[in-house]
């Protein structure tokens, strides 16, 4: 009966980042995914709901075909419920309408052609909430969707009512919404197995009327066996079989798919949620600084005994406040959103699926956030991102050709960017008074040699100083989450943490330490010239794009003294790895991107990366002195703090004696 039971709705989420490593994608698998499905096949009464994004699950099948099999026999024979989303994990609320119905049908499409099984129900990328998602979901076929409890909190509710589903509508659709319990994801798999199943049975006394209760459950996979310490404690210590021979011994707790519940149970009433995400989450998306004082006012609510009950009234930002935070992610996002509208306005048999395909995976949330996790941090979930924008752009422009100069302000900042272009090479200048370059695209070797990212001061750098945690390894008290965690990966000192105060482009100039500030004076359809009066005298820039080249001429004119110096920040795949290197002059190898050089009299320098399967070469018309350094950044991730290579800095310096220098930057495509 309704009143001795209460329903287990239990749920994992597994997503990799497109474009990360496939040894982590192996690890995670052997760690994680192939000991989940493994430990629960033999448990076929336990039902539960799985969501793999897509790019995974092409990955896995492609890898692991009998671990694959095994899920879809899980499948057939009714243990599994498959949960739909974005096929590359979007944040749905951020990308355009179009494209959310694209993304979702494709991936459900993809989940009955693999897996035998198309979805009813949805996942929501860190959980991500807009009620502007609504149509979309509903129009693709899905009939319920997971958010957290805290969403539901915020729109007035209470713990003791989020034991079921309620539904909302927009632009008339309805959709039911599943609140997940915050208890549960805290509990899961972190509290000892036992703890979890009596909570889980404690809730059997909200059954009543003959309606039964649920207690809710989904979340990231990942902490089932890789975040730190879990494939400890998960697998060798037997926390997973634990849980699920307690919840199967237990004559509360019934194991069901959310559709059985769904189509069994009635809506708790209608809800219209504000826009938000999960708690952590809306502290991320805050600056550093208003980030410090709304983890300092939750603390001290923690502290008083108030928070549980007003914590819906301390919320932090909203996701979408990551573009705002981050210039880096928000030119990224815009320039996604110009290559949607210019694919959507192609007639439909000019839309290929490989122009699909790279749209959507320029859309994969993971690059465009941080928090807990790298993230936008991470330079390979960068490049990945812009791999596909420039693939995309390249297949648009053989459709229907854009003008080689034109000017726009594309990241909605108030400054706008002159774009050069060829079938080769794109330059974008941002028009701020720097006239350097804040993206520089190789279309045949897919890559923006811009994607630099400079260093803010981030919340948890407070924290950094004050040395790792020690936190209680397996017992029967439980293990520490990763929320919980400030570990150092590596030595970290005050240095590493500066801020950048601009943008680490591509061409930016001082004149005797001081930023050289130009004024556009005229453009034609390959090159653009600047101006700048400096002193008692002036300096002309002009930057021109040819073939393979972007070249940088300076003319010097009237009375000055000192000297000029030019920092060109550049992307590189190797990074600090070993497939980077500088060559002088062609032939003598000086050592890697992550090393530091002084040399005078330099002409010509190659940057060699094997990543990328090309070379940048840069030659100056006149000898000059370079400083070589890399760039770090700090930054967290579920298994600590640590310094990320983000860009080789050269430095450039030559006195003003020399009137005209010319810097030609050759991009080297070994891949022809």
């Amino acid at each position: 009966m309704a009143s001795q039971s209460v329903s287990l709705l239990f749920g994992v989420h597994a997503h990799q980042p497109i474009g990360n490593f496939t040894e982590v994608l192996v690890d995670a698998h052997l760690r994680c995914y192939q000991p989940f499905l493994h430990v629960l096949s033999r448990f076929p009464e336990f039902k539960f709901a799985l969501h793999f994004s897509g790019w995974l699950l092409d990955f896995l099948f492609e890898h692991y075909p009998d671990d694959m099999a095994l899920l879809r026999e899980m499948v057939e024979r009714g243990q599994v419920e498959l949960f739909s989303a974005g096929e590359t994990e979007p944040v749905l609320a951020v990308i355009p309408n179009r494209d959310r119905i694209g993304q979702i049908e494709t991936f459900s499409k993809k989940l009955e052609k693999k897996l035998g099984q198309y979805p009813q129900g949805a996942w929501l990328t860190e959980r991500v909430w807009e009620s502007t998602v609504v149509p979309a979901l509903v129009d693709c076929g899905i009939r319920y969707a997971i958010v957290d409890d805290y969403h539901f909190i915020c729109a007035g509710k209470t713990k003791d009512e989020l034991i079921g589903y309620f539904t909302t509508e927009e632009d008339a659709r309805t959709l039911d919404l599943f609140p997940i319990s915050e208890i549960l994801r805290y509990r899961l798999p972190f509290s000892p197995a036992h703890e979890a199943v009596a909570y889980i049975e404690s809730l059997a006394e909200s059954s009543a009327n003959n309606r039964q209760a649920a207690a809710i459950y989904f979340d990231d996979i990942e902490k089932f066996g890789i975040w730190p310490e879990t494939y400890q404690w998960v697998y060798e210590r037997g926390w997973l079989e634990q849980f699920i021979q307690g919840v199967l011994a237990s004559s509360k707790i019934i194991p069901r798919h959310y559709r059985d519940y769904h189509a069994s149970e009635k809506t708790r009433g209608v809800i219209y949620l504000p826009t938000t995400s999960y708690i952590e989450m809306n502290e991320w998306t805050l600056p550093a600084e208003p980030a410090n004082a709304y983890a300092s006012l939750v603390q001290q609510a923690k502290s008083a005994g108030w928070y549980e009950h007003s914590k819906s009234f301390l919320r932090g930002g909203i996701w979408k406040n990551f573009f705002s935070r981050y210039p880096e992610s928000n030119w990224m996002h815009k320039r996604m959103l110009t290559l949607s509208a210019r694919f959507a306005a192609l007639p439909v048999n000019q839309r290929t699926d490989e122009m699909r395909q790279k749209l959507y995976a320029s859309q994969a949330n993971d690059a465009y956030w941080h928090g807990l996790f790298g993230g936008l941090y991470l330079p390979h979930l960068r490049r990945a991102i812009y791999s596909n924008i420039v693939e995309l752009e390249a297949l648009l422009d053989s459709c229907v050709s854009r003008p080689t100069f034109f000017i726009e302000d594309t990241d909605l900042d108030g400054v706008d960017e002159a774009y050069l272009h060829n079938k080769n090479l794109q330059a974008v200048v941002k028009l701020d008074g720097s006239a350097s370059v804040c993206e520089l695209d190789a279309y045949h070797l897919r890559h923006n040699f811009g994607d630099t990212l400079r260093r803010q001061t981030e919340h948890y750098h407070c924290r950094v100083h004050q040395g790792a945690h020690n936190f209680p390894k397996h017992n029967d008290a439980g293990i520490a989450s990763a929320h919980d965690r400030i570990d150092l990966k590596q030595q970290i000192v005050s240095s590493d943490l500066t801020v950048d105060n601009r943008a680490q482009s591509v061409f930016i100039d001082e004149f005797n330490g001081m930023p050289i500030i130009y004024q556009l004076e005229s453009h034609d359809s390959s090159s653009v010239r600047f101006l700048s009066t400096v002193d008692q005298g002036s300096i002309v820039k002009e930057l021109k794009l040819s073939e393979n080249n972007l070249s940088v001429a300076y003319s010097l004119s009237g009375e000055l003294t000192g000297s000029i110096a030019c920092e060109i920040n550049l992307a590189m795949p190797s990074c600090d790895g070993v497939g980077g290197r500088y060559i002088k002059n062609g032939v003598e190898v000086l050592g890697g991107f992550g090393q530091n050089f002084d040399l005078d009299e330099l002409t010509n320098i190659t940057l060699d990366d094997i990543v990328l399967q090309g070379a940048l070469i840069l030659r100056i018309s006149e000898p000059v002195k370079l400083q070589a350094n890399p760039h770090f950044s700090v930054s967290q991730s579920e298994g600590g703090v640590e310094k990320i290579m983000q860009a080789v800095k050269l430095k450039l310096i030559w006195p003003v004696s020399i009137k005209k220098l010319k810097i030609v930057l050759e991009v080297d495509d070994k891949s022809k």
